[in-house]
């Protein structure tokens, strides 16, 4: 576990840090350390969730640090400010430590990465924490208590009520912070779905059935990732939501379909395992580095019907134009529906996002409707749960291209709370990523 002298909960301090210094990724951070450090399974498990828990928790513990500091949180030095979040998560969200221990070894970190007053401020905030239960707080509205409860910023609450309500809106908050299950989709170019589940039968893992064909939601990875049947390219993971997107365009073998969105291919991947690699699909995106993630998915898959294009979905393609049979626009959207599996998502991003991301996604399904042929069929979808991103990008799109209709695919998926037809996976109704998507046919 040690290395020069170092434990778990010095290591995810590190880890805070970077993330706050860099306003970087926290799996990108979490993923460098734990590779740095020789780490028994327990040890990673553990600065995992310290990592994770004190992230999704952020705006919690830092409202709670801040009712018990006379010192605003801005003049409190990051190094300090993260031991207090780390103390502070484990005190109020981690049952089995003890709280003097959490003191003792949040006392000794601020020794190291502050100095005799820090330390002593350390222990007076925690100790006075450690008195405080989380349901003995008070708030002046309901807005407060839940962007504080949950840890989602005051816009995104508010947002939430105003399309969902307040019950639905607390009911995504709460199922924000919860962790996603794990689906796989099986390649079936390799092998069959029964043949797959004997495979875990073998390797005694719990599994049942997903809702899109040849998917499994499985209980635990249980280094899934690291075996055989991953490397040579039996599955993929993928949340069903996204597998639906693919999976309702509904491809055919010989085809020739267009994926305007590609990277990271999971999409790609999909339909070309539904076309039995028979076929063509040009697998678009706006950057080379994100088209070689395209490229190595489709080798590890062993998949040679697709083809990479360096295109801006943005600006229309002469080359383009009324080639294609499908077109799938897996558009770039907030991700506000996938922060579950992206928590640093809460804090990154600020409502003029939606503003600016929405001009984007019309240009490029608007685009997008140039490419397909008559009678043809594009599926627009997005990992995102507000209207501005979907229903009304759609109803844009319909109201300014009679030569569209809109085609009813809200029964593929059961309490789809859409009534025009399209579909909107949202986390606390399904347990899937939230994700919208609409299916368009060109009929003159």
């Amino acid at each position: 576990m040690e290395k020069n002298n170092i434990n778990a909960r010095e290591i995810a301090l590190k880890i805070l840090y970077k993330i706050d210094k860099e306003n970087a990724y926290s799996n990108i951070v979490l993923d460098s350390f734990l590779k740095e450090y020789n780490l028994e399974n327990r040890d990673k498990a553990f600065i995992s969730q310290l990592v994770y828990g004190s992230i999704t928790y952020k705006i919690t513990l830092d409202y709670i640090i801040s009712k018990h500091s006379k010192i605003k949180l801005k003049k409190i030095s990051d190094w300090i400010l993260n031991i207090l979040r780390l103390g502070v998560y484990q005190i109020m969200f981690l049952d089995k430590i003890p709280k003097r221990a959490i003191v003792n070894e949040s006392v000794n970190l601020a020794k190291k990465y502050g100095h005799i007053k820090s330390s002593g401020f350390v222990n007076a905030m925690l100790k006075n924490i450690s008195e405080t239960e989380l349901d003995e707080l008070s708030f002046s509205n309901e807005i407060d208590e839940l962007s504080i409860k949950t840890s989602h910023e005051k816009w995104f609450i508010e947002k939430l009520i105003k399309e969902y309500g307040l019950d639905n809106a607390r009911k995504i908050c709460e199922y924000n912070n919860i962790e996603p299950p794990v689906y796989i989709r099986i390649n079936v170019l390799k092998t069959t779905i029964d043949e797959f589940r004997n495979k875990l039968d073998k390797l005694e893992i719990k599994y049942e059935d997903g809702i899109v064909p040849n998917t499994l939601k499985i209980e635990k990875l249980n280094g899934l990732l690291e075996s055989e049947l991953f490397k040579n390219g039996y599955f993929s993971i993928q949340d069903n939501a996204a597998s639906l997107a693919s999976y309702i365009l509904n491809v055919k073998e010989g085809e020739n379909v267009l994926d305007m969105c590609s990277s990271p291919g999971g999409k790609t991947a999909h339909m070309a395992e539904m076309m039995k690699d028979k076929g063509t699909i040009t697998a678009c995106d706006v950057y080379e580095n994100r088209l070689s993630l395209v490229k190595k998915t489709a080798r590890r898959l062993g998949i040679t019907c697709i083809k990479t294009k360096l295109n801006d979905g943005t600006k229309l393609n002469n080359e383009f134009i009324d080639k294609f049979d499908k077109v799938l626009v897996d558009a770039p959207c907030s991700g506000l529906g996938v922060i579950r599996r992206k928590i640093d998502i809460k804090y990154q991003k600020a409502e003029e996002d939606i503003d600016e991301i929405k001009n984007i996604q019309y240009l490029i399904l608007k685009n997008a409707s140039q490419y397909v042929k008559l009678n043809g069929e594009i599926v627009y979808s997005t990992c995102t749960i507000f209207k501005e991103e979907n229903d009304d990008i759609i109803n844009k799109f319909l109201k300014e291209n009679s030569n569209f209709r809109l085609l009813d695919i809200s029964d593929k998926i059961k309490d789809n709370i859409n009534k025009n037809g399209c579909i909107q996976v949202l986390p606390h109704i399904h347990n899937l990523d939230g994700f919208y998507i609409a299916k368009l046919e060109r009929i003159s």
